[in-house]
């Protein structure tokens, strides 16, 4: 069992390209023993926005902190702290801080998502040890 507080993890940037104020904390990970899914905690400065983009992968949103959009291709979706959100393989989507403060989510992937040689993003891929 892995028990820790979430601010001691590290924060890092997200390494992607068009991302702006992103930065990420890998919560629970493949090399925490976690065979199937990584959780992670994304924070997003105030105008800060994640680039729009896809992957051949689902994850699962939960906003916990923050306002803002985010993007089903061209169609934007308010977020607010309760917010769920199921990103499905393939879609195109973005998130925007169109608030005051940090915008805080966490999100769920399948640990395979950094296992897809040519298609995984550096946000997906790079995971602490």
């Amino acid at each position: 069992m892995k028990v820790q507080a979430a601010n001691d993890v590290t924060l890092q940037p997200v390494q992607m390209d068009g991302a702006t104020g992103c930065q990420v904390r890998w919560l629970v990970s493949k090399s925490d023993g976690a065979p199937n899914f990584a959780m992670r905690l994304f924070e997003v400065a105030p105008g800060g926005h994640t680039p729009r983009h896809h992957h051949p992968y689902e994850h699962e949103i939960y906003v916990l902190e923050g306002e803002g959009l985010v993007f089903q291709g061209d169609q934007p979706h308010q977020l607010r702290p309760g917010t769920t959100i199921l990103v499905e393989s393939d879609e195109v989507h973005q998130f925007q801080n169109t608030g005051n403060a940090t915008l805080k989510f966490l999100c769920l992937i399948p640990n395979s998502a950094d296992n897809r040689p040519g298609v995984q993003k550096p946000e997906c891929s790079s995971v602490q040890s």
